[in-house]
């Protein structure tokens, strides 16, 4: 499953702490009893991962540079600024007409228009296959401060756009959190599936993807269980993903719901951390292909942990 997300790499941060927060989820009203010393622990977790994200969030590679998605047709997709094209960007730093992406089943070649200033690490490109993301790394091309490249979901292949210069990225002022606490760090036990589950995942413009599923999570809160079923991304990954929905979300979070990293469980436990409840890209911009929480993972219970939306960003419910 492709997914557009924004906290990878980060499920692991303040596992030091791990031996010390595993506890299941306390009740509400349970704050005042929480020791110091693990809240100011987990402070300090949550807020170096807090500004992890935001240093990627604002990177030349981050989600605030998106300007554009452009699905690409079979045969020649012509691609410029001018409105006689077939894929139109209206930016300064791209050409009336830059060149030509030439789709032929699932093979991409770019044909640069002479004197475009099209190029590929450095270098000017006349004519070059693209890899798209599925493949890895995809095939970068370069116009002024664009970045744009080939990327595909469920089958669909289409030109991502990144723009360094993008004002969302330049007038970023933050993102905004619950206060931390350790009343939404729990000791989950995992119900691993065998076989693995496949689940059926519908993205933010309707397509459709599988997603592989090892086991569900199942945590107490309020004094009932709760079960959120989880994702491995890539065979050998050293953490799973999770995408969810609560009573907050379209009210103080994001409408679409939220992603959630976790270590890979030890044993039947797995640590659930919702201080590191995180908005799709989808909260930040309307180029994205964020998938939805799957109907079993929306949850009838206010999860007041992690980011709240973005001001300014797009909503979806």
């Amino acid at each position: 499953m492709h997914r557009d997300q924004g906290a990878r790499a980060s499920a692991a941060a303040g596992m030091l702490l791990g031996t010390m927060l595993l506890a299941p989820c306390a009740h509400s009203g349970a704050a005042a009893a929480q020791p110091a010393a693990d809240l100011q622990a987990e402070r300090l977790s949550i807020d170096a991962w807090r500004a992890e994200r935001v240093g990627r969030l604002t990177s030349d590679t981050g989600w605030l540079t998106l300007a554009g998605l452009l699905w690409l047709k079979e045969g020649d997709n012509s691609f410029g600024r001018a409105s006689s094209n077939a894929l139109i960007l209206d930016n300064a730093s791209l050409a009336d007409s830059a060149g030509s992406f030439v789709l032929s089943g699932h093979q991409v070649r770019f044909l640069a228009r002479p004197g475009a200033g099209v190029t590929h690490d450095g270098r000017a490109v006349t004519s070059l296959d693209l890899a798209s993301d599925a493949q890895g790394e995809p095939t970068v091309l370069a116009s002024g401060s664009l970045r744009f490249f080939v990327i595909e979901r469920a089958g669909n292949l289409g030109v991502r756009v990144r723009d360094l210069d993008n004002p969302h990225r330049r007038s970023f002022s933050g993102l905004s959190y619950f206060p931390v606490s350790t009343e939404w760090v729990c000791s989950a036990r995992f119900e691993p599936y065998e076989p693995a589950h496949h689940l059926k995942i519908v993205n933010i413009l309707g397509m459709e993807e599988e997603a592989q599923s090892p086991g569900a999570v199942i945590f107490r809160k309020n004094g009932r269980e709760w079960r959120l079923d989880t994702v491995l991304e890539t065979p050998g990954d050293k953490e799973l993903f999770i995408m969810f929905a609560d009573t907050t979300s379209g009210h103080e979070t994001y409408g679409a719901g939220r992603f959630l990293y976790i270590p890979l469980p030890q044993g039947q436990t797995a640590r659930v951390d919702f201080n590191k409840a995180f908005n799709p890209p989808c909260a930040l911009n309307d180029f994205a292909t964020c998938p939805l929480p799957p109907p079993q993972n929306r949850l009838k219970l206010r999860v007041d942990a992690g980011e709240k939306k973005y001001a300014g960003g797009p909503e979806h419910r």
